[in-house]
């Protein structure tokens, strides 16, 4: 039996004005099946204390290896990798031996980093590599693992290469996964594939540079990358923004020749109340008129959309998955730029809730645009909970850097599965206290102003002010939205933080 997927891209789309065209995400191919195949090279997957034999391969050939295993100290643990020529006789020229430890306990995320690195370390030029499971003597869960690890590998071969006029082919492989329990693997990997594909548009998104991905152009993005699945997009235009009197969103793109929008995303695959993902979609951040002055922030300002990335990706992999779940993503989308037109500092802006905000610095602009998402959020579709995420504050870095996001939360509930959720992804959460802070926003001159100290909690004081009485969750992914340099599941570039974490989180909560 053999099944077989390819996982496609989509397209960008032109009025993004890219300077190439731009292809699938992966040209890759990943099948189960459960007869044996032949490649010039073979991964075998060994749990740890176990004879290494390839079905297939005379004793003398496996002998061979458990030698050259033995000369590089290969045990199987988990996560081990290595990379020995294969035996005279065989079909295969390479051999790498995985180490999965105790199969039972190997989590999820180390699967998937297994396979990033089999992915790092396998030529992009091969045309068919096979993944052997079968000393995996658990057929379940060989199957779950073999999908983890495809997962890892779709992951780390994505690329943003929009913007090369040369890049290097990407991989082309045909990965065959033998295992006993095909049908059970290809079924992991469909929900773990439509992950993917809601990682890679957040990643778009964030990676788009600040003149091509202004807000239009995201929504025109999102709005492609949804085509053809069971969402019902909401466009709100600048006009109807100010129409709306949502004031907060609308000072952040003053400055700029591009207003501000909102999009929301409603996937509703059950008739209990909605979920509001409202995330940070500031598509480019010169810090308004409280100007960023170091050159390398600045640099790095078109990630300040990677909220939005992520809750747009998180809808779209559980509409992929047909998750039993309602769940609404909100992206407010801003271009925080200088002019005569501009915000400025001291500037009062009625929100669309009717609070009156000082707006005391330009530069803390993600919370203003957040604040008018959950407004909207409660008006419109009346959530049992709000979740926000953001790259929202370098004091989050100061206090976590890049190891754990910062995270509040108003319920226990809400709390625990976002916690959970992390662990299980690997996408870390620590929770820091609200409590305690009384009067952080506070301000002589409106109702609240948009700073205070210490200013993660202040940020996160301002967005429950706005959330009101919904159960409410916020997320400060700072510094987490860009790796410089190949890092486990993460090639260079966007990592569509976010995705992954907020679509564990839900379904947690549906448990």
């Amino acid at each position: 039996m053999t099944i077989q997927r390819t996982l496609s891209g989509i397209a960008l789309s032109a009025a993004l004005a890219l300077p190439a065209v731009a292809s699938d995400y992966l040209s890759t191919t990943t099948r189960f099946t459960d007869d044996n195949a032949d490649a010039a090279t073979r991964v075998l997957f060994v749990p740890e204390n176990t004879t290494i034999a390839v079905e297939g391969w005379s004793d003398a050939q496996n002998k061979q290896v458990a030698r050259a295993a033995e000369i590089e100290a290969f045990d199987g643990s988990a996560a081990q990798l290595t990379t020995l020529v294969a035996p005279d006789g065989t079909k295969a020229n390479h051999l790498l031996l995985a180490g999965v430890g105790n199969p039972a306990d190997l989590s999820r995320f180390k699967a998937e980093n297994l396979g990033a690195s089999i992915a790092a370390a396998l030529k992009p030029e091969l045309d068919d590599v096979v993944f052997d499971t079968r000393l995996i003597k658990n057929p379940g869960i060989a199957a779950e693992i073999s999908a983890q690890v495809a997962h890892g590998i779709d992951l780390r071969n994505y690329r943003f290469d929009r913007y090369q006029s040369e890049a290097e082919a990407r991989p082309q492989t045909n990965y065959h996964f033998v295992t006993a329990s095909a049908d059970i693997a290809e079924k992991h990997y469909e929900d773990y594939r439509a992950i993917a594909e809601g990682v890679f548009v957040a990643r778009d998104i964030t990676a788009l540079p600040g003149s091509d991905g202004y807000p239009e152009a995201i929504v025109k993005l999102a709005q492609k990358a949804m085509q053809g699945l069971d969402i019902d997009v909401t466009v709100v235009t600048p006009e109807q923004v100010n129409e709306m009197g949502m004031g907060l969103l609308e000072s952040v793109s003053a400055g700029s020749q591009h207003g501000s929008y909102l999009l929301a995303a409603h996937y509703k695959g059950s008739d209990d109340a909605p979920i509001a993902l409202v995330g940070k979609g500031n598509t480019f951040d010169t810090g308004g008129y409280n100007l960023k002055t170091s050159s390398s922030s600045i640099l790095r300002m078109q990630t300040d959309k990677a909220g939005a990335g992520a809750v747009i990706g998180a809808v779209m992999a559980l509409a992929k998955q047909q998750a039993p779940v309602n769940v609404v993503a909100i992206a407010p989308l801003s271009h925080n730029l200088i002019s005569g037109t501009a915000t400025l500092p001291g500037d009062v802006v009625k929100a669309g809730d009717g609070t009156l905000v000082e707006i005391a610095n330009t530069d803390a602009e993600g919370r203003l645009i957040l604040g008018d998402g959950n407004w909207y959020a409660n008006d419109k579709f009346k959530p049992r909970a709000i979740a926000n995420i953001a790259t929202l504050t370098g004091s989050k870095v100061g206090a976590l850097g890049t190891g754990y996001a910062a995270m509040f939360a108003s319920e226990d509930d809400l709390r625990q599965a976002i916690i959970e959720a992390g662990k299980v992804t690997d996408e870390k959460v620590w929770e820091l206290p609200l409590d305690g802070y009384p009067g952080i926003i506070d301000s002589p001159l409106a109702d609240i102003r948009n700073i205070g100290s210490p200013g993660t909690q202040a940020g996160a004081a301002f967005l429950k002010h706005f959330a009101g009485d919904t159960p409410w969750i916020h997320i400060d992914m700072a510094a987490d939205a860009m790796v410089s340099s190949p890092t486990g599941i993460h090639p260079a570039g966007p990592t569509g933080f976010g995705v992954r974490l907020l679509t564990e989180w839900v379904h947690q909560l549906n448990k």
